[in-house]
């Protein structure tokens, strides 16, 4: 049985608290937060003891640590833990600077614990089947890819002023899909970027409207799309065509009925928002991280991983800014 220390006791935090709660072959031991009244909060509800964050990773008994905290804690948290010898799996972004994340990167791979990187996404189960029938060859070769991510409603001004931007905040899951789904990084990034969706956004120095193509060095080419704003629900969707057929994974709908008519055709909305659509790729998420510590094999969704999805946010937020192509690779020196 593994057992888990949650550090974070935000609305995120909530999400994991109940996949490690349950998974047979995982315990939630404790939660820690700044809060110490959310901390007590969230413990209690799962039968955990509320404790600081260096109790826990002092506790030679907790095995893994789940990093649900501020973005800017990732990187220092990912450290201490590791140099701890506990297995981690973080929050995407591994850090809002590229720079920031790839000294925790080395200091990680130095103590030789498992670090896996929480994009989520690549365990939702139609994604995830989309990337299977890809590697199964069952449309031929991989030639053009459609990311669509829209948000319901822009979040406040205040989370974007903190964010670290679109780019690394929300597109960075879209990255990490157009790698998995790819199977390699891009060597080109493109963006164009505004904000027209809330002038406040504009204002705190972000955008709320993107879209950024992706060249591969074999000429396949993908494209992301990303809004603050749709007003019918959450958009995700993706659609890749092959040289033999094309797979789309659709949105989830908020039900399933259609109502036919001599007026027209309606079905329902998308899910809201993303405690909505993804929560069962956040308990598969956990179970592969779970699964992966039992096998002795590295975590399916690793720092490299996270390093890769935020040298193209990087990239993105360059091009945007200057209006030309930038290669992850050149981010990265």
């Amino acid at each position: 049985m593994l057992k888990g220390g949650l550090l974070g006791a935000g609305r995120i935090a909530g999400v994991h608290a109940t996949a490690i709660s349950s998974h047979s072959g995982s315990t939630l031991a404790a939660v820690s937060d700044i809060n110490t009244a959310a901390a007590e909060k969230l413990a209690s509800q799962y039968g955990a003891e509320a404790r600081t964050t260096d109790a826990i990773l002092n506790d030679v008994s907790i095995d893994a640590v789940l990093i649900a905290t501020s973005t800017d804690t990732h990187s220092d948290l990912i450290e201490r833990a590791t140099v701890a010898g506990k297995a981690v799996l973080c929050e995407k972004p591994v850090d809002l600077s590229l720079a920031r994340a790839r000294a925790c990167q080395k200091v990680a791979a130095g103590t030789g614990r498992p670090v896996m990187i929480g994009f989520n996404r690549r365990f939702d189960p139609n994604f995830a089947s989309l990337k299977a029938a890809t590697d199964k060859g069952e449309i031929g070769k991989p030639e053009l890819l459609s990311i669509t991510s829209f948000d319901p409603a822009p979040p406040p001004v205040a989370y974007i002023k903190v964010s670290g931007g679109l780019f690394r905040d929300m597109m960075i899951h879209d990255f990490d899909m157009a790698n998995f789904i790819m199977g390699t990084a891009p060597v080109v990034v493109t963006s164009v970027a505004s904000s027209i969706v809330d002038p406040e956004i504009g204002a705190a120095g972000d955008v709320d409207t993107a879209v950024v193509t992706l060249t591969y060095a074999d000429g396949r080419i993908a494209v992301i799309k990303n809004s603050r704003r749709a007003v019918y629900g959450y958009d995700q969707r993706v659609e890749l065509l092959g040289s033999e057929g094309l797979l789309q994974a659709q949105n989830k709908l908020e039900n399933t009925v259609v109502k036919s008519t001599v007026a027209g055709v309606i079905g329902a909305k998308p899910t809201y928002f993303f405690l909505e659509r993804y929560m069962p790729a956040y308990a598969a998420e956990w179970a592969a991280f779970v699964q992966a510590i039992a096998d002795g094999k590295a975590p399916p969704v690793t720092l490299d991983d996270g390093i890769a999805a935020l040298a193209m946010a990087e990239a993105a937020t360059t091009s945007a800014k200057t209006g030309a192509p930038v290669s992850p690779a050149s981010v990265l020196g």
